[in-house]
């Protein structure tokens, strides 16, 4: 604004524009002993100060050798030629804009290095500036890329644009690559692929691929891995589908796909087209958005079309969904839990992923909020039992963001909102399973609707085949577990327990925050155990309570404990309890601290919330069980005993007539006091940097991140509350002790006659 001020410029404005631009360029070259405007010339040396380079004496009037320098320095950081320190007047915007020159945190030299190949090249160019080269993959980097492909191609340079048009779209069309090629559009290619690495899910040497002018093994190899994770074709080669996708969040918006999504009933008729049009899932919504038109929501038998279509549905709920103003904690926790009890009216499978939609072009700064909706989901959700898992729809930024802090299971991605801000210069989430990447119309006879193109990644959320699904009877369990236990065997590597508890933890618990805790799942053994139609169960039935237990919770447990024994202190406790009962008190304390307004008292709220059936809470009855039966399962499984042979003798004999009195005494030694100490300490004075930062996290995400966490609430209202979860589980082997008297005396007086 001072530069504007001083060309003439009015009003001014914090924007270097086409006019500050211009107006620039009339004054001439501005080079050593330059003196016109002393003004400029100190707006220059304080321009250079701010970007980290010594500008030179602010008392000197005319611009001298010291600034040359200086400008020299930037330029050669820009990938510009020097040339005397002469301030061009690109140069000069590139100045006093917020762009760095250097490699920054987070960013790579080999990103810079293009960066400034991208800079040199084209920085004469019309439509072109200087970006920036601080080795990160940007919206700007993407654009330079983009311009100088439209360049390459033979677009006319006023009308380089950056956008992916039909005239962009038919000169990469004309332009694969592939083995043989070289030159100019190889460079382009590779630079592409250089911004999109690595390839999650991929070792080396696909994870990473280097800038080249002519094709090689290292890049036909990531370009294989790239597409088999973008679910493309798999050519090896740089032909208009991996152009497309490298460039733009729909990629090719006409390459075969087999799923959707749309706001339109799906009735028999609608069904059968689909099917017949490739369409094998399809995305519909729980509720009725708040604002817009048409009916958006399920409609009752509307599931039942789908089913006998031969599709599968995935959920998302969205409640209008298109301001920043939307998303806050509140809002969040009242749509999780909304949310719920829509998927169990429509009668939804337990462990069904929802989508929770952010339809707008949110951007870095409006992370923060977006981030606290999502915890607050995933908070109303824990509190409804964790039936369901949240997974994010969303630009590709704002999917990557809420996975990484909130722990989405899945990302739907708004890939075809190719101009949002969080879509360009960002790659595809690690966790993608739906791409929209194609809206249009279908003609079905003499009836339309609208639909979604979205490509689905192989691996990924499968949505579901049906609804009201008859839980398993342990029977099925036991028997799914033999199956995993003897593809294990078969495998020959490793052990086979670990392998099928891994098989279990694939979905739900592999992520980075479980591979920190207890170590990474063996993905070859589940890519093994997949090809062989292995089933992941979702639910079974305790025989022993007649309650409905997830098998994947349960296995994680039990891996927890497995590969993190516990302590011989019992009064403390590891990553091991973490993976069970110490992460479910760490989500029930976030959950104490929301409601304290009206449990002020934590040994109350334990005592009359944690554990029990039929009560809503984030450590409810069936949490406990899986807590004690993992930890059981994994003692029996760390002395040597098969996992077949452990959850025969647990599920099917007597061990889970016992199972709280067994747990407490093998886990807590049967004390009130070494459990009330062992939640003190998880809670406060461990010295694992990573649990401390997890039980943060956790504690957030049910209460909240205003809430006084577990280290700083005064010791004595913490110790009563961990009395509380003490005196709760001690209730609950009492409770089962005389549940077990009292059987064995009816069952005296039953037969005292001698009777059969």
């Amino acid at each position: 604004m001072g530069l504007q001020h001083e060309l003439g410029v009015s009003p001014v404005v914090a924007n270097f524009g086409d006019g500050t631009l211009a107006k620039v360029t009339a004054l001439g070259t501005i080079g050593i002993g330059w003196k016109k405007n002393t003004n400029i010339v100190e707006l220059i040396r304080h321009a250079l100060f701010c970007k980290g380079y010594w500008g030179g004496d602010t008392a000197v009037a005319e611009f001298d050798t010291v600034a040359a320098a200086s400008v020299d320095k930037v330029k050669e950081n820009m990938g510009l030629p020097q040339d005397g320190g002469v301030v061009q007047a690109k140069v000069l915007k590139a100045l006093m804009n917020m762009d760095a020159y250097i490699t920054v945190a987070g960013g790579t030299d080999k990103i810079r290095s293009i960066q400034q190949w991208l800079n040199k090249k084209y920085w004469m160019k019309k439509t072109f500036s200087i970006g920036p080269t601080d080795g990160i993959y940007s919206r700007d980097v993407q654009q330079s890329l983009m311009k100088a492909i439209q360049l390459a191609v033979g677009i006319a340079e006023a009308d380089a644009n950056g956008n992916f048009g039909p005239g962009t779209q038919a000169g990469i069309k004309a332009h694969p690559v592939g083995p043989g090629s070289s030159g100019l559009f190889v460079q382009l290619f590779s630079a592409a692929c250089v911004f999109n690495e690595p390839v999650p899910g991929y070792g080396e040497p696909n994870a990473a691929t280097h800038f080249t002018d002519s094709w090689d093994g290292d890049v036909e190899g990531w370009v294989r891995a790239f597409q088999t994770f973008s679910q493309l074709p798999v050519t090896g080669r740089g032909d208009y589908t991996t152009w497309a996708q490298l460039l733009v969040s729909m990629g090719d918006p006409d390459r075969p796909v087999n799923a959707s999504d749309t706001a339109y009933t799906i009735t028999p008729s609608r069904g059968a087209r689909m099917y017949a049009d490739g369409y094998r899932y399809v995305g519909r919504y729980l509720n009725e958005a708040s604002a817009g038109g048409g009916s958006k929501m399920l409609e009752q038998g509307e599931l039942d079309n789908i089913f006998k279509a031969g599709l599968r549905v995935f959920p998302i709920f969205q409640d209008n969904g298109r301001s920043l103003a939307e998303y806050y904690w509140g809002n969040g926790y009242k749509h999780g839990q909304f949310a719920h009890d829509q998927a169990v009216h429509f009668g939804f499978n337990r462990g069904t992923v929802i989508y929770f939609a952010v339809d707008y072009d949110a951007t870095q700064e409006d992370m923060p909020k977006i981030l606290e909706y999502f915890r607050g989901v995933s908070s109303g959700l824990a509190s409804k039992g964790k039936r369901y898992i949240h997974g994010v729809y969303g630009s590709r930024n704002v999917c990557t963001q809420v996975t990484k802090e909130t722990y989405a299971a899945h990302s739907f991605v708004s890939g075809m909102s190719w101009g949002f801000s969080g879509n360009l210069g960002f790659p595809l989430p690690a966790n993608w399973s739906f791409n929209q990447i194609k809206e249009y119309k279908v003609t079905n006879g003499s009836d339309t609707f609208w639909l979604d193109r979205d490509a689905h990644r192989a691996g990924s959320d499968n949505g579901q085949k049906d609804v009201h699904r008859a839980v398993s009877p342990a029977a099925d369990f036991l028997a799914n577990i033999g199956q995993l236990y003897n593809l294990a065997k078969s495998y020959g590597k490793g052990d086979p327990n670990r392998l099928v508890t891994d098989y279990y933890r694939k979905e739900r618990y592999a992520g980075r925050e479980w591979k920190n805790l207890i170590g990474d799942v063996d993905w070859e053994f589940i890519a093994y155990a997949d090809s062989r139609a292995v089933e992941l169960l979702s639910d079974f039935t305790d025989p022993f309570t007649g309650q409905t237990l997830g098998p994947q919770h349960l296995l994680a447990t039990a891996a927890g404990h497995m590969l993190k024994p516990p302590l011989a202190d019992k009064s403390k406790a590891n990553r091991g309890d973490v993976a069970g009962w110490a992460g479910d008190i760490m989500t029930f304390y976030g959950e104490w601290r929301r409601d304290s307004d009206s449990y002020a008292n934590g040994y109350t709220y334990c005592t009359e919330r944690l554990g029990k059936i039929g009560v809503v809470s984030s450590f409810g009855f069936n949490d406990l069980v899986e807590d004690a039966d993992g930890f059981l399962l994994a003692e029996k499984m760390r002395a040597g005993t098969p996992i077949t042979t452990a959850m025969r003798e647990h599920y099917e004999e007597t061990g889970g007539v016992t199972r709280f009195k067994d747990y407490v005494a093998k886990r807590f030694g049967t004390s009130q006091a070494t459990a009330r100490d062992a939640a003190f300490y998880i809670l406060t004075s461990i010295d694992d940097p990573l649990i401390n930062v997890g039980r943060i996290f956790l504690e957030q995400q049910t209460g909240g991140a205003a809430m006084v966490l577990s280290h700083l609430l005064p010791e004595d209202r913490l110790r009563n509350y961990c009395l509380g979860f003490a005196e709760a589980l001690i209730a609950r082997a009492g409770l089962e002790a005389r549940s077990q008297a009292k059987l064995k005396s009816n069952h005296a007086k039953l037969f005292a006659d001698g009777s059969p």
